[in-house]
């Protein structure tokens, strides 16, 4: 059962042993080269988000908005002014009480409280006011879920 050695053959030509010796270092330059193409291939692309369909809405439907949106803006307006009007108020009731420094001090909490409201009431009108006049957003190609956990 000897086999004879295919590679150290002394039947084989002097041009069939040097290609033999070729083998090895072909392949050992084309593995970097085949690891850097595959390597080099870009990555899959994200998938594109759905579009968002929103619905304009009929002309009765934006009369009613903007007469809201007015609304807002009237209410805002007399807001500040009703703002304004209190901190003048807070200067002229300041002023006498300047030179006592604990009185001064409850003024300015107190001044600090009404102003923290104010902001609130303001910050409340605008989101009640984005929250009501928001459009549907509908998505394509999907139902909405439903609300209920036995369906």
């Amino acid at each position: 059962m000897n086999q004879p050695c295919i590679i150290a053959s002394p039947s084989m030509s002097l041009k069939t042993r040097a290609s033999l010796r070729l083998w090895p270092a072909a392949f050992a330059l084309a593995l970097p080269a085949l690891a850097c193409a595959w390597q080099a291939q870009p990555p899959p692309r994200p998938v594109a988000p759905r579009p968002v369909i929103v619905v304009r809405p009929p002309a009765n439907i934006r009369f009613q908005q903007t007469v809201r949106e007015h609304q807002v803006l009237d209410r805002l307006q007399k807001n500040r002014i009703e703002e304004q009007l209190r901190q003048g108020q807070m200067d002229t009731v300041r002023r006498p009480h300047q030179a006592d420094p604990l009185h001064a001090a409850r003024l300015d909490q107190a001044d600090q409280t009404q102003r923290e409201l104010y902001r609130a009431r303001q910050q409340d009108l605008l989101d009640r006011y984005q929250s009501a006049v928001a459009p549907p957003v509908v998505h394509s190609g999907e139902a909405p879920a439903s609300s209920r956990s036995g369906d």
